[in-house]
């Protein structure tokens, strides 16, 4: 079954040490229409503190869903090329977001 494109949209997120495991967990960025403490599933590769220090910021084409009625979090297909955002990109981005936003 082919993947429906249209329903991902470019979100920024960023990489946050979980306050009980230490381990990094990936967030949406503040700003946006998702809460910053929502959960996203994408490649394990953005949460190797070896690759990504904690704070790193990244783009990602994500969608919403949910597993069988659970709790909503955002999705990126682990094949999709990420890109890195600097501070100024995310600061951009997110001032985009913020104009555009009815």
């Amino acid at each position: 079954m082919a993947r429906d494109t249209w329903a991902y949209r470019e979100v920024a997120v960023h990489s946050v040490p979980d306050a009980r495991t230490g381990r990094l967990r990936i967030h949406p960025m503040p700003g946006q229409a998702f809460a910053p403490t929502m959960q996203v599933r994408c490649a394990r590769a953005l949460s190797d503190p070896d690759r990504y220090p904690p704070g790193t910021r990244f783009l990602l084409n994500a969608k919403l869903t949910d597993r069988l009625g659970g709790e909503p979090f955002l999705f990126a297909w682990h094949g999709d090329p990420v890109q890195v955002l600097s501070a100024a990109q995310a600061r951009k981005f997110l001032a985009a977001f913020r104009r555009g936003r009815i």
